[in-house]
């Protein structure tokens, strides 16, 4: 397959091209676009057929459900048997914003989208390129991360062209994405609402607007074998091709502890990757060393995670050893993420 790629500027966007991108969406096709969080893969939600070639442009299980993208609060209603207040509060404060809420799912959404199950997850993007594509799209875009499945999500065109060039109509090039991790998970189908996975909008944020909020199970554990039930979290995921292991622990002990495991599997012959900070990676002399970013700023570790893991990959890296990001805001997101593609390796120094 052919696949076009169209340079789209968010703040002045082309509306040629996205009504191209439209109508590839409609008549059944599949449109990689920018999100503000990370690239999605979008097809019509509500076309069995268009769900399942994104299922097969991924490799995606077909158990693990797809978010559904609508571009307006009225769009909404149609998906869902009904919604609670608690989700309509959260909407009028989050949305349109990096948010997913679970819903019990209507009629019209086919059990393809949803993995088989009975609920439906719904979010409202406030990126204008993917909210014009949703439009002109028909509204209803299924749209999970546009990678190979289990890879690094992401957060620039490149990597898409790298992933799915070849298996789809067109990839919507709209540059580096804002946040980087994928949108906050909240489901509306239990009494208490529940954070399924999280991101940019974290737990006390979440608090302080519906003020009863509990954490899924599957979150918490350490354990990989119990998986949230949320879309993109049932497999491990966003791991690199090495082998990745997180070291948490005092900021000393830590470094020391990656230094010394980098030169001895760098002594063994291997190529060696280190993750660290604009204020740690001077402490270390062995392997591949890249920054995420800054603890200061730590929106810059969110929007750089994905990207350094691929580039890992792109030196063959066939091992890297990562610090812990345990910081305020966005820590419970970023370590979620890096978890999942450690497989839970961890050691505590």
């Amino acid at each position: 397959m052919n696949t076009k790629i169209v340079k789209i500027d968010p703040a002045h966007p082309r509306m040629e091209d996205i009504r191209e991108a439209g109508r590839i969406i409609r008549e059944g096709g599949l449109v990689a676009f920018p999100t503000e969080t990370v690239y999605g893969l979008g097809g019509n939600a509500l076309d069995v057929t268009a769900s399942q070639r994104i299922y097969a442009a991924k490799g995606r299980p077909s158990d693990n459900p797809l978010i559904v993208h609508i571009a307006d609060m009225a769009s909404l209603l149609p998906l869902v048997t009904e919604i609670p207040e608690a989700a309509r509060k959260l909407a009028s404060a989050c949305w349109p914003g990096p948010l997913t809420m679970i819903f019990h799912k209507s009629s019209i959404v086919p059990l393809e989208t949803t993995g088989g199950l009975d609920s439906v997850a719904v979010r409202f993007p406030s990126h204008p390129i993917a909210c014009a594509l949703i439009r002109e799209g028909g509204g209803y875009v299924a749209a999970p991360s546009a990678n190979t499945s289990g890879r690094p999500s992401p957060t620039m065109a490149e990597h898409v062209i790298e992933d799915l060039k070849g298996k789809i109509e067109m990839i919507v090039d709209g540059g580096s994405v804002g946040i980087g991790l994928e949108s906050t998970i909240v489901d509306f189908t239990e009494k208490i609402p529940t954070i399924l996975r999280p991101g940019y909008i974290n737990e006390q944020m979440l608090r302080d607007i519906l003020g009863e909020v509990r954490m899924d199970k599957g979150l918490i554990a350490e354990d990989s074998r119990i998986h949230p039930k949320a879309p993109g979290m049932k497999y491990r995921h966003y791991a690199p091709k090495g082998s990745l292991l997180i070291v948490e622990g005092q900021t000393d002990r830590v470094a020391a502890k990656i230094e010394e495991m980098a030169r001895e599997k760098t002594a063994a012959g291997y190529t060696v990757g280190i993750i660290g900070t604009d204020e740690s990676v001077g402490r270390y002399s062995s392997g591949i060393i890249k920054s995420i970013g800054t603890r200061s700023d730590e929106e810059s570790i969110g929007r750089h995670l994905y990207s350094v893991l691929r580039e890992f990959d792109d030196c063959g890296a066939a091992y890297i050893f990562s610090e812990s990001f345990d910081t305020p805001k966005m820590g419970q997101a970023i370590m979620n993420r890096l978890l999942k593609a450690a497989g839970h390796q961890v050691i505590r120094v």
